[in-house]
């Protein structure tokens, strides 16, 4: 028994091929908007490629890039062939050349279901990316006279006061590190060697953070330098909600910014993917009611469309017997090579022995 059959008479099937030949030129702009969406992606990553330790992240943009070029092309040319459709000496033409395309639609839809969920799913990596990223980053920040490093610091600075925040994890991440350059510290000074002697790889560790780190709306000058000394300060204690320091870390800004972004264009993807559906299945069962005309010089006519020929379950056993039919297939003409090169190995040792 076939899967959703219908009847059709030659008003259903000229509404059903105008029907699918407008949803396929929407599908032909919902892959432009897919396009568009991963190449908007694309730039804002690679915005932010120097706190990225790897490409990885570039995964969905890319993917995203080329689901849009394809569906542009599928549905464009299933356009033509909904339109042709409407003329049967037209269609005559494309009926060979259907069921590939419909199986090359039915993959094509799986891609787009796995590039959908790969943008759900995309957290967990983009958050070790941006950790390592962030944190080499900040390594490099007083490299301002390196070749190949100098930006770091502009790139640092603009991100977390674009963001709103400070260091890899919180504030206390720049402790840490040095990221005073030397050419800014006065080596004759009793406090520089103090602070380079007592530490074990000689750097030039305080607790402040770059100025990007201040908070603007705070009613206080900002406070960078001796943060976690409250004596030095008037009225201070760096553990309270007045620190006027950014307290949020830039990896957890940044994923929440990119996760959020890849959501929602991930949702955008699932409906795009739904839509594609819809198209696949109107196709056959146009394709299968033009078929299944019995009379083609009567083409006012009644015919049937259906989805699949037989019931699920009976597509999936015949299925499964091809399947082993070219394992077998396969078996036997191993077997026939194996016994061939048995002959072979015997002939010259008849030889021999005469």
């Amino acid at each position: 028994m076939a899967l959703l059959k219908v009847k059709f008479n030659q008003k259903k099937r000229v509404k059903l091929a105008q029907g699918l030949w407008l949803m396929n030129w929407f599908s032909v702009f919902a892959g432009i908007l897919v396009f568009s969406m991963g190449l908007f992606l694309k730039i804002e990553l690679r915005k932010r490629s120097e706190v990225m330790d790897n490409s990885e992240s570039h995964f969905v943009p890319n993917s995203l890039i080329l689901m849009g070029i394809l569906s542009c092309a599928f549905n464009g040319f299933a356009g033509k062939i909904c339109y042709d459709s409407l003329d049967p000496a037209k269609f005559a033409r494309w009926k060979p050349l259907l069921k590939p395309y419909l199986a090359l639609c039915f993959f094509f839809n799986i891609l787009i279901f796995f590039v959908a969920l790969i943008c759900f799913l995309m957290r967990g990596s983009l958050d070790s990316t941006l950790a390592q990223g962030l944190k080499n980053g900040m390594k490099f920040y007083r490299d301002t006279d390196t070749p190949g490093r100098c930006f770091m610091k502009k790139t640092i600075d603009m991100l977390q006061i674009e963001f709103k925040c400070c260091g890899n994890n919180g504030f206390k991440d720049w402790f840490e590190i040095q990221w005073i350059s030397n050419r800014y510290l006065d080596f004759s000074s009793k406090e520089v060697k103090d602070r380079i002697k007592s530490n074990v790889d000689g750097r030039y560790l305080v607790d402040g953070v770059p100025f990007s780190c201040c908070n603007p709306s705070s009613p206080r000058p900002c406070i960078q330098y001796q943060v976690t000394n409250n004596s030095a300060h008037y009225s201070y204690d760096y553990q309270t909600e007045e620190l006027n320091l950014w307290r949020r870390g830039c990896r957890e800004a940044l994923l929440h910014y990119y996760s959020s972004m890849m959501s929602s264009m991930g949702a955008v993807v699932l409906l795009v993917w739904l839509f594609e559906m819809s198209v696949m299945v109107g196709l056959r069962l146009l394709h299968t009611s033009l078929e299944s005309i019995t009379n083609p010089e009567d083409p006012e006519c009644e015919s049937e469309g259906w989805i699949l020929e037989n019931s699920l379950k009976d597509t999936f056993k015949s299925a499964l017997e091809n399947l082993k039919k070219i394992g077998k297939f396969n078996q036997v003409e191993a077997d026939a090579e194996g016994a061939g090169g048995e002959e072979g190995g015997k002939t010259p040792a008849i030889a021999t022995v005469s």
